[in-house]
């Protein structure tokens, strides 16, 4: 069996390479001529699996995407071909949580602002916003959920998206669609961002196209900027590199991007790869990762506002990622962005790290001597 994964996908040589061949290849420079005698194919988000791409796949039985998202996939042309397609739904919520919540605390700094007096609004409450939300709910924050697709169909508890866009934060975590009443690309649009005071902050950890950008570089160029995480952008991995200057925290499309939670993407793959040819799983995910570099911490009070950042860049230090971010696009090398991708570091949960008990919220993502406990 031959099998064609992007080669930023972590484990797939120990976890497949037992009874498949495994080939890898760059995701965004895959091609039809590539997939001429693969069997599985193994992709992430900057893969676009379309009638292009699959016009030479004579062998092609099963597509996997190592992601939330599966915008990227023709899952109508897959289903005409007979291919068994598989994603990996949730394998990175922790690690979009991690990112938010140290941008968050990010922000809380640059602002001086304590989080407890503030409101977040999660735009998409699915897995990935459902881990932001638990996260601002365990910094003590008010927390506003905004699914018009879920309203519609009668869920609970939830703002309409006219509200969610004046609380003091607004995180993005949707799908990107481009038809329908639920159509999400430039979901913030020019007359939204009019309309934002500019004491405002929002992030965007989804996808680049849900966001305005050319507008939002008009506002940030005026009198009145807003505060702005940006994790993705339109057009990656082109981008309006004016916009940079602007943003308090920029990133490339990284958020998602734990040890972990490309581990738990590849290892969906394999088990959905291993029922569909009726192979026995030899491996778990606990087999995969390496210890982490900080194994503990003793506590010995709750820690305050600054503590708890200084915690979570003991893990995750965010402004790392935008410093190397800035120095890749002053480097006017036009791969920046898919060689920081490519070559990023080892990054490891917050759940990596043990604290005692007692002093931090679990809600938070570090994991506690019972959280641990509860685990065995």
């Amino acid at each position: 069996m031959r099998v064609l994964a992007d080669e930023n996908m972590p484990f797939v040589q120990e976890l497949f390479g037992e009874w498949a061949e495994v080939i890898t290849r760059p995701g965004r420079q895959l091609q039809a001529a590539d997939l001429h005698d693969i069997d599985a194919l193994l992709v992430r988000s900057v893969t676009h699996v379309n009638e292009a791409l699959l016009s030479d796949a004579r062998r092609l039985s099963f597509v996997g995407t190592a992601t939330i998202g599966c915008d990227h996939i023709d899952t109508h042309l897959l289903q005409q071909r007979g291919i068994v397609f598989a994603s990996a739904p949730g394998c990175n919520k922790v690690a979009v949580g991690d990112y938010v919540l140290a941008a968050l605390l990010r922000i809380a700094t640059h602002k001086n602002w304590q989080l407890k007096d503030k409101t977040l609004a999660v735009v998409g409450a699915g897995n990935t916003g459902s881990e932001v939300a638990r996260r601002a709910e365990g910094l003590g924050m008010r927390v506003w959920r905004c699914d018009p697709p879920r309203a519609d169909a009668g869920a609970s508890g939830l703002v309409d998206y006219a509200q969610a866009l004046t609380a003091d934060v607004i995180s993005f975590h949707v799908p990107i669609t481009h038809e329908g009443p639920y159509a999400t690309h430039h979901l913030l649009n020019a007359q939204h961002i009019a309309r934002l005071n500019e004491h405002q902050v929002l992030i965007n950890a989804c996808r680049g196209d849900t966001w305005d950008n050319q507008t939002l570089l008009a506002r940030q160029q005026g009198e009145k900027p807003l505060t702005l995480v940006m994790d993705v952008w339109e057009h990656e991995p082109r981008l309006l590199a004016e916009l940079v200057p602007h943003v308090l925290i920029a990133t490339p499309h990284i958020a998602g991007y734990s040890l972990e939670g490309k581990a738990r993407g590849t290892f969906a793959l394999y088990r959905a790869l291993c029922q569909h040819i009726g192979q026995p799983e030899r491996h778990s995910l606990s087999d995969l990762l390496p210890p982490p570099g900080v194994r503990a911490v003793s506590l010995q009070a709750a820690p305050e506002q600054h503590r708890l950042e200084q915690l979570v860049r003991l893990v995750y230090d965010i402004e790392l990622d935008d410093r190397r971010f800035r120095r890749g696009l002053a480097s006017g090398h036009a791969g920046f962005f898919d060689q920081l991708r490519k070559e990023y570091a080892e990054r490891r949960e917050l759940g990596s790290l043990l604290l005692s008990d007692g002093w931090v919220d679990a809600r938070l993502g570090f994991k506690t001597l019972a959280s641990a406990a509860d685990n065995h």
